[in-house]
């Protein structure tokens, strides 16, 4: 595990730590609205992607645009191929358990869809009002997004799911506040916690931003990481 070394600002060993974890490409190991989106591959999504990345178009108005590309007539199909194809990285398990042995809040901030987060997560017995995702809405000829934790009045980014809306509800003096992420619906969470754990685009602006950051592959490097602060903290006490 590589990265820069960092040492949290502001962090005390008084304060409750709390985890806002990314799902897309990080809780799974691949892009599931990607994923989705490629495999039924309708006209035009690759542009939408492009755009969503190179922040051309907002997270809200990509994603919002690359659903509107698939009818609901195969709405089974849909949820079927994304249950089916997401994969759960390594070390999830072990991560929540050492979380709720060692009192640390754990959040699942998430700017995929209620259809596939719900159920991959269903397993894991992670309180329903500790995950945050968008909705869907089938009623019509083309799937529609729907948009229930949009950005508060501190974000203008057209997030969607504003992940820094809900890290902003756990003030920097009461919690030790956590990012685990991959993309850029990270990118401004990021900005405002103590420890930022990245791969793959966060990691890029991780370092385009100077930010400090560990990089990670599965959950297991970041329990590594945890244990090893949470010792660290003990022996200072």
């Amino acid at each position: 595990m590589t990265g820069n070394a960092m040492t949290p600002s502001g962090s005390s060993s008084r304060q409750r730590k709390v985890i806002f974890c990314d799902f897309d490409g990080t809780i799974t190991e691949n892009d599931n609205i990607v994923a989705i989106i490629k495999h039924f591959n309708p006209p035009g999504w690759e542009s939408i992607v492009g755009d969503i990345v190179t922040q051309h178009k907002t997270v809200k108005q990509g994603v919002g645009e690359l659903f509107r590309l698939l009818s609901t007539s195969h709405r089974e199909k849909v949820i079927a191929y994304a249950i089916s194809n997401a994969r759960i990285r390594g070390g999830f398990t072990e991560l929540l358990d050492y979380c709720k042995q060692h009192d640390i809040e754990f959040l699942v901030t998430s700017g995929g869809i209620d259809f596939f987060v719900y159920p991959l997560l269903a397993p894991y017995d992670i309180p329903l009002d500790h995950i945050y995702c968008n909705g869907s809405d089938f009623s019509g000829d083309r799937i529609e997004i729907t948009w229930p934790n949009p950005c508060d009045d501190q974000c203008s980014n057209g997030c969607g799911m504003c992940k820094t809306a809900i890290i902003r509800r756990y003030p920097a003096e009461q919690y030790e506040r956590i990012l685990i992420g991959d993309s850029v619906t990270d990118f401004a969470g990021a900005k405002l916690v103590d420890l930022v754990f990245s791969r793959s685009h966060l990691t890029e602006k991780c370092k385009e931003l100077g930010l400090p950051y560990k990089e990670y592959k599965t959950f297991h490097d970041v329990l590594t990481v945890l244990i090893e602060r949470d010792q660290g903290e003990d022996a200072n006490l």
